[in-house]
């Protein structure tokens, strides 16, 4: 990938009734690849990451919606504890990995140490970082594990009146900590992590970049984008039909209950 200039990056608006539609349709489209994906027994990750207050959550509140939880785990990713800070890297990921029909979302990743381990802790081995994380992706990849990677990119004043909004709004006051606090100042030094992880990080699994300003417009593109890829091994979604003989004979088994239920 050719570098890429974040600061310039135009973010899209989109309506909101447009919005709607697109997002129920691509709710279901999602469901019913989750389905193929349980019943062909194949694995899948989803890497996201962005910003404090990209909307990476509310896109993952919209995109799993539908799914059948049980198929579906959700990492959020945070520091290593003590015990895995005197592991490899890479060693608690390994643990977090999909079996057999399952869906493994990680809420921030692997990446941690080209983003914040970097940014925020001077840590500065990025190319050694880069290509065992490349090694690590390869692996996934050969083993027919499905990987889709999505950055959620916000400017700073976007993501300033998010912070404040969420600071001031009772119902939003918990997703504000210190982290966020801490790693506001360095904005400008993210933009250029992510620069770096978007021309570095792209092989053998792509970025999929989303302008995040406008929040419909990126919750959608994100849809939109997990589920291209998910198309390109799992086929088109076949929405589930109702078996006729099955729903005929649930309705006699129901129906007859409630008949004895009036008795």
């Amino acid at each position: 990938m050719t570098q890429i200039d974040l600061s310039s990056l135009q973010h899209p608006v989109l309506e909101k009734k447009l919005y709607r539609q697109r997002r129920d349709q691509l709710q279901l489209d999602l469901m019913a690849l989750q389905l193929q994906l349980y019943r062909s027994r194949r694995r899948a990750i989803l890497v996201v990451e962005g910003p404090d207050a990209a909307g990476k959550g509310g896109f993952l509140r919209r995109a799993l919606r539908y799914m059948d939880p049980r198929g579906v785990r959700v990492h959020a990713i945070g520091p290593p504890d003590a015990i895995e800070a005197g592991q490899d890297c890479l060693q608690r990921f390994w643990r977090r990995l999909p079996t057999s029909g399952q869906l493994c979302v990680f809420d921030r990743s692997w990446y941690g140490r080209i983003l914040v381990e970097h940014v925020e802790h001077g840590y500065n081995e990025r190319e050694r970082a880069c290509r065992e994380i490349a090694e690590f992706e390869r692996m996934l990849v050969d083993d027919q594990i499905m990987v889709v990677k999505v950055l959620f990119y916000i400017d700073k004043e976007t993501q300033r009146n998010r912070l404040l909004t969420r600071l001031e709004s009772p119902e939003k006051h918990w997703k504000i900590t210190d982290a966020d606090l801490n790693s506001f100042p360095f904005h400008h030094q993210y933009c250029q992590a992510y620069e770096y992880m978007l021309k570095q990080c792209s092989q053998p699994v792509p970025w999929q970049l989303v302008a995040a300003n406008d929040k419909y417009h990126a919750r959608v593109a994100g849809m939109e984008a997990l589920s291209e890829q998910w198309r390109q091994h799992l086929g088109e979604p076949a929405h589930p039909q109702a078996n006729a003989a099955f729903v005929a004979r649930a309705r006699r088994v129901l129906e007859r209950r409630r008949e004895d239920s009036a008795d």
